[in-house]
């Protein structure tokens, strides 16, 4: 009896980690935000202003209309030498020259 409550202690266990591990991605998906401004040419994400369609379509590096996925609470730490406060921003935002 013992091998057979290993056994099925053992499949519960490796059942419970399988299903956490569907829901990951989920989750990641909630811990990141748009930071505008930190991509580089043809890098972006989607939504890269008028003119273009969407991932990969930034027309310059660090366009002020174009934003990466980012790990969140790192966006305003991340630079941005296009920026008003040469950091990424969570909103879009017209490049300074």
């Amino acid at each position: 009896m013992a091998k057979t409550t290993t056994t099925a202690a053992a499949l519960a266990l490796a059942l419970g980690t399988a299903l956490s591990a569907v829901s990951l991605p989920a989750a990641a998906a909630d811990e990141m935000e748009k930071c505008y401004g930190v991509a580089l040419k043809g890098q972006n994400d989607c939504k890269a202003g008028p003119g273009t369609t969407c991932a990969g379509t930034a027309k310059k590096d660090y366009q002020g209309n174009a934003f990466k996925a980012v790990p969140a609470g790192t966006c305003t730490q991340m630079e941005s030498p296009t920026s008003p406060t040469g950091y990424g921003q969570l909103e879009a935002f017209e490049e300074k020259m």
